[in-house]
């Protein structure tokens, strides 16, 4: 496979992986403060974490007057964007570093501008 393919399974697996994270550690906290947790979606609850970011992107957002709607529904998705390339970056079997003498360069790059979304 290509090196993009690889990249865009990659990056799709973090995600469902971290959707089941959310969905375990949400579990793990109901079991302490003993009561069931989330309900069951589908079967065995597979569909929760799904069902869980349809409702998330669903929610109507509150803008005040003085805000820029373009900017408060792109922050995110910069924020997301930023992360994702900071993964890019990290080597593995599949994806060999290109340039291993910048790395920590373009990370300490990439981090230093995920404080823009945050601002906006």
């Amino acid at each position: 496979m290509s090196t993009t393919t690889n990249t865009l399974l990659l990056i799709l697996s973090i995600l469902v992986s971290v959707a089941f994270y959310t969905i375990l550690e949400r579990k793990l906290l109901g079991y302490i403060q003993i009561r069931k947790g989330p309900n069951k979606t589908s079967i065995v609850g597979l569909m929760q974490p799904f069902s869980d970011a349809i409702k998330l992107f669903n929610k109507a957002t509150s803008l005040t007057s003085t805000s820029n709607p373009k900017m408060s529904l792109l922050s995110p998705l910069m924020a997301l964007l930023l992360a994702m390339m900071m993964l890019d970056l990290i080597p593995s079997q599949t994806l060999p570093p290109s340039d291993t003498q910048h790395i920590l360069l373009t990370i300490l790059f990439i981090s230093s501008l995920s404080v823009y979304p945050i601002m906006f």
